[in-house]
């Protein structure tokens, strides 16, 4: 692809009726440049527009992994509390 597409083209950022006003940057680069950069923005774009569209499942995900530590800390602490609390089921199972 790229030593088919070797023949320049001319990048700007502004129109060239715009230029005299606003004047900006001209770069001449091979066209298979120009193409693979398009692509290589298109995923990145891709990657950020994915990565923006799954934060609500990884805060919900957050969220459930906090719920779960609490729980399973309130059963560690009441296996230990049951043991010591209750001396008259304790004596009763001797």
């Amino acid at each position: 692809m790229a030593l088919a597409n070797r023949d320049p083209v001319t990048l700007r950022l502004l129109p060239d009726a715009l230029a005299p006003i606003f004047p900006t940057p001209v770069v001449v680069v091979p066209t298979f440049i120009v193409v693979l950069g398009g692509i290589i923005f298109g995923l990145f774009i891709g990657f950020f527009w994915e990565w923006l569209r799954e934060h609500q499942h990884r805060s919900k995900v957050t969220k459930k992994d906090r719920q779960i530590r609490e729980l399973e800390r309130e059963v560690s602490g009441l296996k230990k509390n049951e043991t010591s609390e209750d001396e008259i089921l304790a004596l009763l199972e001797k």
